[in-house]
C-alpha cells in the first residue's frame, strides 16, 4: 500500500488529464471519468498492493483491478500513467490511429495495468470473480477490485454474478458502484428505474457499504472498512455516490457530458477550475 502520497492534487491533474484527452480527439467519455477521479487516485495510490515497476499480466501476488464500465478509460489511462505504469506523454495518443489508449480498453496492445477488454458493459463482475476464485486456489491473500456504473446494473449478467459471488463465498473481491444517477440516454430513474440498490445487493447476499465517492475522506475511510470485512465468507460492494462531471461546475450532474468533449472554449474554462498541480503530459 502506498499512503504517503498527497490525492487531492493527483486528483486535480487526472481531472485536466482525462479533459485534455478527450478535447484533443473530441471523442470519449468525460463525465463518468471526472466522477470516478477520486475512486481510482484511491486505489492506485494508496490502497492497492501493487509495484507499476513489475507489472505482469498474470497479477500474481498482487490486487488486480478491472473496469467493467470500460468507456470512462480516460481517467484509467490517467492514473495508470500517473503512477507509473506507462510515461504520461503517452496519454497524448489517446484514441489515436495505432494507439495503446484505446476509447475502451483492450489487450491486444499490451498496455501495462489492463488484463481484460471491457466496455461491453455487465461483464466485469464476473471477470472479477474468476480472478478472485484464481487468487484464493494459489493460496493468495490478494483482493480484486471491480468497478461498474450505476446504469450498467441494468445488464443481467450483472445480477447472475452477484448471486454466483454470493453462493460461493467469494470475500476476497470488492465491487463498487458509482452511483451517479445518469446513463448515456438521461437519468436512470427515467431510463430504468434501479430501485434500493443497498436493499438489492444485501438481498443477494453482499456486505453492502455507501459512501460520498466524491469526499476523499469518506470514501477512503469506507474503502478501508470494506478492507477490513474481506474474507468473512460475503462478497462486499461499495455504493458510492458521485457526480458526474465533478470538478467542472458546468460539467456536473447531467447525462449531456457522458460522451461530448468540450470544444475549446470549454476547455479552457473547464481547466481554469482546475489546478495544474503536478504537471500536465
Amino acid at each position: 500500500m502506498s499512503s504517503s502520497f498527497d490525492l487531492v492534487p493527483i486528483c486535480s491533474q487526472v481531472r485536466r488529464d482525462i479533459l485534455r484527452m478527450v478535447h484533443a480527439v473530441n471523442s470519449g467519455h468525460p463525465g463518468g471519468s471526472l466522477g470516478c477521479t477520486e475512486l481510482f487516485v484511491s486505489l492506485y495510490f494508496r490502497h492497492m498492493n501493487i509495484d507499476p515497476s513489475q507489472w505482469q499480466m498474470n497479477g500474481e501476488g498482487e490486487d488486480l483491478f478491472f473496469l467493467s464500465n470500460g468507456h470512462i478509460s480516460p481517467v484509467w489511462y490517467s492514473v495508470l500513467a500517473r503512477r507509473g505504469y506507462f510515461p504520461t506523454q503517452e496519454l497524448a495518443t489517446f484514441r489515436k490511429l495505432n494507439t495503446r489508449l484505446q476509447g475502451h480498453p483492450t489487450t491486444h496492445e499490451h498496455l501495462p495495468g489492463v488484463r481484460v477488454a471491457s466496455g461491453s458493459l455487465g461483464q466485469g463482475l464476473s471477470v472479477a470473480l474468476g480472478a478472485a476464485l484464481s487468487k484464493k486456489m494459489n493460496g493468495e491473500h490478494s483482493l480484486v477490485y471491480v468497478l461498474h456504473g450505476d446504469g450498467e446494473l441494468q445488464e443481467g449478467q450483472v445480477w447472475e454474478a452477484a448471486m454466483y459471488a454470493a453462493h460461493n463465498k467469494v470475500d476476497n473481491v470488492i465491487a463498487f458502484v458509482d452511483v451517479n444517477g445518469q446513463q448515456i440516454d438521461g437519468p436512470t430513474d427515467q431510463v430504468l428505474s434501479l430501485g434500493s440498490l443497498h436493499d438489492k445487493w444485501s438481498a443477494f447476499g453482499w456486505e453492502v457499504f455507501t459512501t460520498d465517492g466524491n469526499d476523499l475522506l469518506s470514501l477512503n475511510t469506507t474503502i478501508d472498512l470494506a478492507k477490513n470485512k474481506t474474507f468473512q465468507q460475503k462478497p462486499i460492494v461499495v455504493l458510492m455516490t458521485t457526480a458526474m462531471g465533478k470538478g467542472v461546475d458546468f460539467m456536473e450532474g447531467t447525462h449531456k457530458w457522458h460522451g461530448v468533449a468540450p470544444n475549446d472554449e470549454e476547455l479552457m474554462k473547464a481547466l481554469a477550475q482546475l489546478p495544474e498541480t503536478i504537471g500536465d503530459y
